[in-house]
C-alpha cells in the first residue's frame, strides 16, 4: 500500500541515525541481534514490534518470562513507584514477603535469600559465600559455560575465556569438567568424568554449575551427573552451587527449578533474568548457616530488595501461578520438541533436538556420522526465520545449536507457525 513506503522509509532513516548515534556512544564490543539490526519500538507479551511495522515471535528472550510489557508486572511496579522506593536498610513489608514467596518454592533448608541486580552479581556473591564458609579457593566449572560478566566470572566462564578475546586457557585456580554432551560422546562416562576431574582439583570452595547447559549448546545434565559431582565435591570441602539463570521459573515445565529434576538440593541457589520480566533483579538463596559465614562483614546492596523490584517480582510469580505457566512449559514445550524431532526426520540438517519444556536447542550438522558442526548454515537459518517473523539465535561450542527459550505466554498456534516455517525454510 502506497502509505507503507515513507512509514518505511521513515524507519529506515530513524534506524541509520541510531547506528551511527550508537557507533559514536558505544563500544564495538557491545554486539547487535539478529544479523541486520532491529529497531525494536514495543514489546506486547510474547512479540516485538519493529519501527518498520513488523511482529516479530519473540523465541529467544527468555528475560521476559511472563511476557513482554506484561500488564500485571507492569501495574504493579508503577503502582509501588508512586508510593515509597528506599532501600533494604529500612523495615517494609514487600522484601520479607518477597523473600519468603520464593523461599518456599525451595527445598529445605535453602531459606535464607540475598536481593541483588543481576546474575552476574548474584553468582559473584555465591562464590563469595562460598570461599568463606569453606575457606577454600578454588572453583569448578563445566567446559562452555557462561557465568556472568565481571572480571571474576569471565575468568569462570570457558565460554568467554576460550573464545574471541580471551585467554584461551584457565586460570591456576578455575578447574574444568568436560561438557557431558551424550549427542556428541554417547560413550563417555560421564559420571566417572565429573568424578576424576573433582578428584584433581583437590580442595575447592564450589562446583558452580547450571541445572541445564545453556551457552554450551542447551544441555540437559545425564542421569545421575548433578548427584555424583555434588557428592564428589563435597568431598573435597566445597559445595555445589546451582546457576538457574536461564531455566528456572518453571521454564523446564516439571518444577520450579531444573535442579529439581536431578533429586540434588544445592547448598546455593542463583536466580536471574525471568526473575523480574526484565527489570534489573536477582537472587542467591542458601542455608542459614552458609548465609551467616561473611564472619560479621555487612553484605549490602544499593538497589537489591528495594521495594519496587520486591513488588515486580511478587508480579512475575502471580503471573506463573495463576496462568499455571509451568503446565504451559510443559505441554508447549512437549508440542514443540516433537515437531522439531518430525523435522529432524526429515531434515539431515539437524542432528539433534534436545531440551525440556521452554528450554530447548537443535543442533546442526553438515554430516549425521562425522557430526562436523554446521555453524554458517545454522546463521542462515535464523536470519531467514528472522526474515519470516520468528526470533531465534545460536549458541554452543561450535556456535551451530539454535536456541528456543522464549516468553513462556506462548500458545500453540505460535508452536505451530513456527514449525511450519522453519520446515519450509530447511526445504529450501
Amino acid at each position: 500500500m502506497p502509505v507503507e513506503k515513507p512509514q518505511i522509509g521513515v524507519a529506515m532513516e530513524k534506524l541509520a541515525e541510531l547506528l551511527e548515534a550508537r557507533n559514536q556512544l558505544i563500544s564495538q564490543s557491545l554486539s547487535l541481534a539478529h544479523g541486520t539490526p532491529l529497531h525494536i519500538v514495543r514489546g506486547e507479551m510474547q512479540y516485538l514490534h519493529a519501527s518498520d511495522g513488523t511482529r516479530y515471535l519473540d523465541l529467544v528472550n527468555n528475560v521476559s518470562h511472563v511476557g513482554h510489557c506484561n500488564p500485571h508486572v507492569v501495574e504493579a511496579g508503577q503502582r509501588q513507584m508512586a508510593v515509597l522506593n528506599t532501600n533494604s536498610r529500612y523495615v517494609y513489608d514487600g522484601l520479607t514477603e518477597y523473600l519468603s514467596r520464593l523461599s518456599e518454592t525451595l527445598p529445605d533448608p535453602l531459606g535464607v535469600g540475598f536481593l541483588v541486580n543481576s546474575g552476574s552479581e548474584a553468582n559473584e556473591l555465591a562464590i563469595r559465600l562460598a570461599r568463606a564458609y569453606t575457606g577454600n579457593y578454588d572453583m569448578v566449572v563445566v567446559e562452555g559455560a557462561y557465568h556472568g560478566h565481571t572480571g571474576m566470572l569471565i575468568d569462570l566462564s570457558p565460554y568467554k575465556f576460550r573464545g574471541l578475546g580471551g585467554k584461551g586457557e584457565p586460570e591456576e585456580w578455575v578447574h574444568v569438567l568436560p561438557i557431558p554432551d551424550s549427542y556428541r560422546r554417547p560413550e563417555a562416562d560421564f559420571l566417572e568424568e565429573a568424578r576424576t576431574g573433582l578428584r584433581d582439583s583437590g580442595q575447592v570452595a564450589a562446583l558452580l554449575v547450571e541445572s541445564m547447559l545453556s551457552c554450551a549448546g542447551q544441555i540437559e545434565l545425564p542421569d545421575g551427573y548433578l548427584s555424583e559431582a555434588a557428592s564428589c565435591v563435597r568431598e573435597n570441602g566445597g559445595l555445589l552451587i546451582a546457576d538457574e539463570v536461564q531455566v528456572g521459573f518453571g521454564r523446564v515445565g516439571t518444577h520450579m527449578w531444573a535442579f529439581e529434576n536431578t533429586g540434588v538440593v544445592p547448598d546455593i541457589v542463583v536466580m536471574g533474568k525471568p526473575i523480574g520480566n526484565g527489570h534489573p533483579m536477582a537472587a542467591v538463596f542458601t542455608t542459614r548457616e552458609i548465609a551467616s559465614s561473611f564472619g560479621g562483614m555487612e553484605f549490602f546492596s544499593t538497589f537489591g530488595g528495594n521495594p519496587v523490584s520486591c513488588a515486580i517480582g511478587m508480579a512475575v510469580m502471580d503471573v506463573i501461578e495463576k496462568d499455571d505457566l509451568m503446565a504451559r512449559a510443559r505441554d508447549l514445550g512437549s508440542r514443540f520438541k516433537s515437531g522439531l524431532n518430525s523435522l529432524k526426520e526429515s531434515h539431515e540438517l539437524i542432528g539433534d533436538v534436545r531440551g525440556r519444556g521452554l528450554f530447548l536447542g537443535l543442533e546442526m550438522v553438515r554430516d549425521l556420522e562425522s557430526l562436523a558442526p554446521a555453524p554458517e548454515e545454522a546463521a542462515v537459518f535464523v536470519n531467514r526465520m528472522r526474515n519470516a517473523g520468528v526470533l531465534l539465535s545460536t549458541d554452543g561450542v561450535y556456535h551451530n545449536v539454535v536456541k528456543i527459550k522464549p516468553p513462556m505466554v506462548l500458545s500453540e498456534k505460535d508452536v505451530d507457525d513456527t514449525l511450519e516455517k522453519m520446515d519450509s525454510i530447511l526445504s529450501r
